[in-house]
């Protein structure tokens, strides 16, 4: 149930990404937005939140949900939208909105949906028993003389 949830925000904030980007500043209609939303969501949570984020961590999987968001809507909105407008550009423009919601959606999922798994695989573990101190002393004393004894 708890993806569930995840995956309906998640949705909800491509859609609302892609409607303000392809909808308002491109006159795309709402139905090619649902077309790709849907696939954008299916494939960013799977990919970019289930495998990437839990084993590299948030800035990786934030960068790869860029590089998803810009390549998806860019294939995609060839097949889905019938307007002429500049893809490239648009892409672009979504990817950059999907990216900043993606940085505080990752950090929902991290916090509510994957606490349970761990620690990510590239973070040592910190052991703290083999830990040494190094130092020099301020003053030495010159007086206490381990000859002497």
């Amino acid at each position: 149930m708890k993806h569930v949830k995840a995956l309906l925000i998640k949705f909800v904030m491509v859609t609302a990404v892609l409607w303000v980007v392809l909808g308002l500043f491109y006159g795309v209609s709402f139905n090619d937005i649902l077309g790709i939303s849907t696939f954008l969501t299916l494939a960013a949570y799977i990919i970019g939140d289930l495998w990437i984020l839990p084993r590299f961590g948030n800035a990786v999987a934030s960068i790869a949900d860029f590089g998803l968001a810009y390549l998806g809507v860019w294939l995609l909105g060839g097949g889905y939208i019938e307007e002429n407008i500049p893809l490239g550009l648009a892409s672009f423009y979504v990817a950059i909105g999907i990216t900043i919601g993606e940085y505080f959606f990752h950090r929902y999922m991290e916090n509510e949906i994957l606490p349970d798994q761990g620690q990510p695989a590239n973070e040592p573990v910190r052991q703290d028993n083999y830990a040494t101190e190094f130092s020099e002393e301020q003053k030495p004393d010159l007086n206490n003389n381990r000859d002497k004894q």
